[in-house]
């Protein structure tokens, strides 16, 4: 076998391990704790006292439903504080909140990012655990409960919620790729906080031990995930609770959920570049391994072996007797094919799932090149562009 072909069989494995292998080896790692160790119990008494912060900026549309939102979650109010940062705002998000009781509104015409306003509002309370989430999602009324829930734990420092998509009668391919890629990320999160920890908080609904947050850096692009990571790094757990979610629509559309890959890919070489120390497997070999697995591996190499496995194969599939790189060529060529078509009936908004999802993969990894383009040139700003949602 020459030099090209270990090359070409290496980047493939690379992206199978990546996208699914490694669900296949967590899945297993899983089973065999379940049998090794009994989960720890927890006291149903156990309520903290809870800062509920919102960063919102120009959500005049979500911001009056999203504030009855929160005051109808099922949480003692004696020690649940609601606050929301509007920091920024120019179409009057602040002056929609006026005259709802039971909310803390804090504004600041100046725009520093909401990095900036999530440090803000963490030095204007004093509760125990800060729960965060965004402006455009609804909650479920236990969501705080079964957050806090694992902070009785002192290995516990922070807790994420799940991120779920609002299905719709007529869905494009945003919404069907979207949908499909959150309900596979939900599983590998759950077997990777039954592991040891997740790799990245969901910044939907995110919650952290007060005592245990930092201020970041202002130009930080994904303050979620670099909290979460950096409280992992200190050898804290990161858990996952599904019963806790956010719902909000899909991207508009793929030229929406494009714009918000791009900024995530951005931040991930950001978040590499910043983590490095994580890609070391001491003292916590078990959270490099599930870092590189999960996020390293699609921010980085999977993408670059995705563009290796179409160029190798070309050539390959000229110079190599046989059929097996040529029918591995028919079928990236049907692969890719399918994903341009299914660009083609996003633009007519036609509902063909089948071709939905190899659309939205590309779209991901795609966005990866972008967004280390972006990085490089330090052209990506820290204040959030937020991606139109389908109403």
């Amino acid at each position: 076998m020459s030099s090209l072909e270990i090359l070409f069989w290496a980047s493939i494995a690379l992206v199978f391990y990546a996208y699914l292998g490694y669900g296949i080896v967590l899945y297993t790692l899983v089973r065999i704790k379940r049998l090794l160790v009994k989960p720890a119990k927890l006291d149903p008494a156990y309520s903290p006292t809870v800062a509920l912060i919102v960063p919102a900026f120009n959500e005049v549309d979500y911001i009056r439903d999203k504030a009855h939102n929160s005051l109808a979650l099922d949480y003692d109010r004696s020690k649940l504080e609601i606050i929301f940062v509007t920091d920024g705002s120019s179409d009057g998000t602040e002056k929609a909140l006026e005259g709802i009781s039971g909310i803390k509104v804090m504004h600041d015409p100046r725009r520093a990012g909401k990095a900036a306003a999530m440090n803000r509002a963490v030095k204007a309370t004093k509760a125990e655990i800060l729960v965060f989430c965004d402006a455009n999602t609804m909650l479920n009324q236990e969501a705080i409960s079964e957050l806090v829930k694992y902070y009785q734990w002192p290995q516990v420092g922070a807790v994420s919620g799940e991120k779920r998509i609002r299905p719709k009668e007529t869905e494009n391919a945003s919404g069907a790729g979207e949908g499909i890629y959150w309900k596979y990320e939900s599983a590998l999160k759950r077997f990777d906080s039954e592991l040891h920890t997740i790799v990245g908080a969901a910044g939907e609904l995110m919650s952290f031990r007060a005592s245990l947050y930092t201020e970041l850096e202002p130009d930080t692009l994904l303050d979620d995930f670099m909290q979460s990571m950096r409280i992992a790094a200190r050898g804290y757990r990161v858990l996952y609770e599904p019963n806790a979610y956010a719902v909000e629509t899909a991207s508009e559309n793929v030229e929406e959920e494009l714009k918000r890959k791009i900024r995530i890919c951005a931040g991930g070489w950001q978040s590499m570049v910043r983590l490095w120390k994580v890609l070391i497997p001491f003292p916590y070999p078990i959270l490099t391994f599930e870092y590189i697995s999960h996020r390293v591996l699609r921010w980085s190499l999977a993408p670059l072996a995705l563009l290796i496995i179409a160029v190798l194969n070309l050539w390959l599939a000229y110079t190599e007797t046989g059929f097996l790189y040529k029918l591995i060529l028919l079928a990236q060529i049907g692969f890719y094919s399918a994903a341009w078509l299914g660009h083609k009936m996003e633009q007519r908004q036609l509902k063909v799932k089948a071709l939905f999802v190899p659309y939205y993969f590309y779209i991901m990894n795609y966005s990866v090149y972008l967004g280390f383009w972006r990085y490089i040139r330090k052209a990506q700003s820290a204040n959030w562009e937020r991606a139109k949602r389908a109403a």
